[in-house]
Parts: structure tokens; C-alpha cells; sequence
């Protein structure tokens, strides 16, 4: 779970440097890959773990999820 939560932030991070917007998207791409494999695991977890409150971070998640879909279409357009 922590590889993929600091792969979201690196791979924006890496893409914005890259200096296209091709490579930007696709890096943005691939963080929005790692924020699925993310709430795949925090569901999985949350069917091992019930005792454990996953609202806030499947919320936060959620909310990064759409950011990177509103940048990826920004820089599209």
C-alpha cells in the first residue's frame, strides 16, 4: 500500500518534469494505475480487517483519483 500511495505523487512529479505533454499524460496515466492498484488493496483490506475504519482513506483516495482525471483532461485540451 505505501509503494503504491508514493508512486501517485512520484510518477505526477516525474511526468511534469519530462517536458511534454505527451510524457506528462502518460505519467499521470500511470499514477492514476498505482490509485487502483491502491484501492484495490485498501478494499481487499477492508474485507480482512473490518474492525479498521477505511472511509477516510478510500475518501482521500477518491478525491485524488479525480484531481488526476481533471489534470489529465486539462492538459489534452
Amino acid at each position: 500500500m505505501r509503494r503504491c500511495a508514493v508512486s501517485i505523487p512520484s510518477n505526477i512529479s516525474e511526468g511534469s518534469k519530462r517536458g511534454t505533454h505527451k510524457d506528462f499524460t502518460q505519467f499521470l496515466r500511470i499514477a492514476a494505475g498505482s490509485s487502483a492498484e491502491l484501492e484495490t488493496q485498501l478494499l481487499i483490506a477492508k474485507e480482512e480487517y473490518p474492525q479498521v475504519h477505511y472511509a477516510k482513506a478510500l475518501g482521500l483516495l477518491d478525491e485524488v483519483q479525480r484531481m488526476l482525471t481533471k489534470l489529465t483532461a486539462s492538459i489534452r485540451n
